[in-house]
């Protein structure tokens, strides 16, 4: 959601450059940037048994539906190498979080260094919850291959899984999906096209363009001072 704090804020500012300073990172496959985010889909059954249609005709659904529970996606992605994993869960507990990034560190990056992970405050997505999950060594042994980066409070904007659900929303999820394994199967196959095309994210928004598009969020301590000089001098 673009939502921006109407007035001076530092704890958004400070937050919002922090994670776009971690975007123009140079690449660094030892150190990968990662982008996390998650969705839940309404699973819905249909109530009678589609007829085919003829070519050139739309295809119609009853506007008669069943509900069958709602699955849990979770969104990894990698833009500068152009690598996304898509999960499906039951469920979006501190447990599903903590073994999502147990499997991101030892089966997608085992040979990495360290991993940036680029999230938002939601209240499961907390180093926390490695501890709640696993033994002490465990959690431990995984927050030290870890470097957390956290979005603003309601700016989920500046995190780029965002861009990749909703790609996979319009493109994966749009229709109805009657159960969990359908999900789980029209995921896969998205996942493994869009990785085979190796699509990146090109994000342009610097820390620069925030001090002057953004202005009115910083606290300008002489006036029209030192940061209405720095935004001339980013101008020229």
């Amino acid at each position: 959601m673009w939502c921006i704090p109407p007035e001076q804020n530092a704890e958004f500012v400070c937050a919002m450059e922090n994670v776009l300073e971690v975007y123009h990172r140079p690449y660094n496959p030892k150190q990968p940037v990662v982008c996390m985010d998650e969705t839940s889909k309404q699973l819905v059954k249909e109530t009678r048994v589609l007829q085919p249609t003829r070519p050139g005709q739309v295809t119609r659904f009853d506007y008669e539906y069943e509900r069958n529970g709602t699955a849990n996606v979770f969104m990894f992605c990698e833009p500068l190498a152009g690598r996304r994993q898509v999960s499906i869960t039951d469920r979006r507990t501190r447990q599903d979080w903590a073994d999502q990034i147990r499997e991101l560190l030892d089966a997608h990056y085992p040979r990495a260094e360290r991993v940036t992970l680029v999230m938002d405050n939601l209240n499961t997505h907390s180093l926390a919850s490695l501890y709640e999950a696993f033994e002490p060594q465990e959690a431990r042994r995984l927050i030290d291959r870890l470097e957390v980066v956290y979005t603003p409070k309601h700016g989920s904007w500046l995190n780029m899984a965002e861009i990749e659900l909703g790609i996979l929303s319009r493109q994966c999820m749009g229709g109805r999906i009657p159960d969990k394994q359908t999900l789980v199967d029209q995921a896969r196959v998205w996942q493994t096209d869009r990785n085979r095309s190796r699509a990146v994210i090109d994000w342009q928004f610097t820390t620069a363009d925030a001090r002057i598009k953004l202005r009115r969020l910083y606290r300008s301590l002489t006036g029209d001072g030192a940061l209405a000089n720095s935004a001339q001098f980013v101008e020229r």
